[in-house]
């Protein structure tokens, strides 16, 4: 291979990867690889070859694209694959250069706290929910008690870690018995009331910064959950109706996973002035234009309340013991081809997230060549419990890989670097956010050597501080605001200022 050609060449594929042979570059004459499945050769799915093109062409013209476009792109294959794969790359470098961090992915050290695996839903592809029964066979716990939550974020704390993640199942005590005698024993009056009582303590005690995972909420319960993380994350996973309402479908008996709910969640959450992380499942039995209409819906979310601070493309991966253990992982084609359209329909200033422990090593340059510069929260020391069979990769190859890919690796909070400000976060979660953040970059603070800087313990803000912050601005509508009604200091006010020109693209986070 030339070194001084630019375009980025993809090694030999193996295994998933499947290729007809090899291509020539254009620019350098080097053989490189086609991506193309053949037991697919010469067809598309569920997109002419006409239709294909003509998307092709208005991406690569950076025209909007809609379902009909975005279905099309999703069943690219082989040279179109490739000019897929191309623009969405352009997209995101344009944006990365935008806000002044060309060639950066970024993550986020965390730990992963399950507060309980209990959950009144039944997907057909969950390895992490347990019935009580269960429970009692393994000598696990109803739900994590207090201790035990922050002997997991205290770990964290020691080796350097800044978010603490929190997922649990929806709503178990409106299921099963034993969860709600445990939260009557403990006076709570739900899960998610305890939810915020831990994360609350994880703030207080450790200088953690949550990142909420609990499920279907409504507004009242946001309003309750905001003030105690910086961020909060649902997956739509797919507005597929179809997969809810048929018998023998992944999602059917399980109320919480019915589109419209996780839909009006996604707009309360922009209403609520929630920074927010959501996305889709690739290869759980949706359509092409199921995963198109899917992406264009979180578009037209963002457009009304601008929240999502990052879109998941994640990859199906079969789990023993479930429903689906005997279905197919996702095709590494189409969930590629579904890294890319996420990039053009949300656009170059999106966060465009792929679980690097889902992929195998040797795909990880496909998919920051299909646009992603994300890859999510990442623990040095507890698993990943909703994949348990897929450990995290170790932060220093993670970086080796990113590096492979010509990006270099660097460390976010929970929350992106647009809603590291007063307008978005809460007043009682501030002062532990901010502590964090690096004043000119807003991503994760280090020391001036490059080193890892460890949480500590923030106080929280005064229960009267925060109710009058709170009365000032429901008082005030803001909803669709970006202006705080809370008085700020001076070093407040010009770290919002400039988290707006950040956002939009009038400054550059990096000297």
């Amino acid at each position: 291979m030339d070194p001084s050609c630019p375009v980025r060449h993809r090694p030999a594929l193996t295994g998933r990867q499947r290729s007809l042979g090899p291509s020539t570059c254009s620019r350098c004459e080097t053989d490189s690889v086609t991506l193309l499945d053949p037991h697919r050769a010469g067809r598309r799915l569920d997109a002419d070859a006409a239709a294909l093109e003509a998307a092709l062409t208005r991406a690569e013209a950076g025209e909007a694209i809609g379902v009909d476009d975005a279905e099309a792109l999703l069943g690219a294959d082989g040279e179109a694959h490739d000019r897929l794969l191309a623009v969405a790359a352009r997209v995101r470098d344009e944006g990365l250069v935008a806000i002044g961090r060309p060639g950066v992915m970024t993550y986020s050290r965390k730990v992963f706290i399950p507060l309980t695996t209990l959950c009144r839903d039944r997907c057909h592809y969950c390895i992490f929910v347990d019935t009580p029964g269960q429970l009692l066979k393994q000598h696990k716990p109803t739900y994590m008690s207090r201790e035990q939550v922050l002997a997991v974020a205290r770990q964290g704390q020691a080796l350097g870690c800044k978010e603490a993640l929190l997922t649990l199942g929806d709503r178990p005590e409106d299921r099963w018995p034993e969860a709600r005698a445990w939260l009557d024993e403990q006076g709570y009056a739900s899960t998610l009331e305890y939810v915020g009582d831990m994360a609350r303590a994880i703030a207080a005690e450790t200088g953690l910064l949550p990142h909420l995972n609990p499920g279907i909420m409504t507004r009242d319960e946001l309003d309750m959950l905001r003030p105690t993380a910086p961020s909060m994350g649902v997956m739509l996973e797919t507005t597929s109706r179809r997969l809810y309402e048929e018998p023998g479908q992944v999602h059917f008996g399980s109320p919480d996973k019915d589109p419209d709910v996780r839909l009006r969640l996604l707009e309360d959450a922009g209403e609520a002035r929630v920074p927010f992380t959501t996305g889709i499942l690739v290869g759980i039995g949706e359509t092409l234009r199921d995963r198109a209409e899917s992406l264009v819906a979180l578009r037209e979310i963002q457009d009304r309340h601008g929240h999502l601070q990052e879109i998941i493309v994640q990859n199906f991966r079969a789990k023993p013991r479930t429903a689906m253990q005997d279905a197919p992982d996702a095709d590494l084609v189409e969930y590629v081809a579904a890294v890319a359209v996420a990039r053009l329909v949300m656009g170059s200033a999106m966060r465009i997230q792929v679980p690097p422990n889902l992929s195998d090593p040797q795909e990880f340059d496909l998919l920051v060549r299909a646009g992603a510069d994300d890859w999510g929260g990442v623990s040095p020391l507890t698993a990943d419990h909703v994949n348990p069979e897929r450990p995290w990769p170790h932060l220093d190859d993670l970086a080796r890989f990113t590096a492979e890919a010509g990006f270099s690796l660097k460390e976010r909070l929970t929350a992106h670097p647009p809603y590291v400000n007063d307008a978005w976060l809460d007043p009682a979660i501030r002062d532990a956010t901010y502590a964090l953040a690096d004043p000119d970059t807003l991503l994760a603070r280090t020391t001036p050597d490059g080193a890892l800087v460890r949480p500590q313990p923030v106080p929280r803000a005064s229960e009267a501080s925060v109710e009058r912050s709170d009365s000032a601005t429901r008082a005030a509508g803001v909803s669709g605001s970006t202006t705080p009604v809370v008085e700020r200091s001076e070093a407040e006010s010009k770290r919002l200022e400039r988290a707006k020109r950040v956002e939009s693209g009038a400054a550059a986070p990096f000297p």
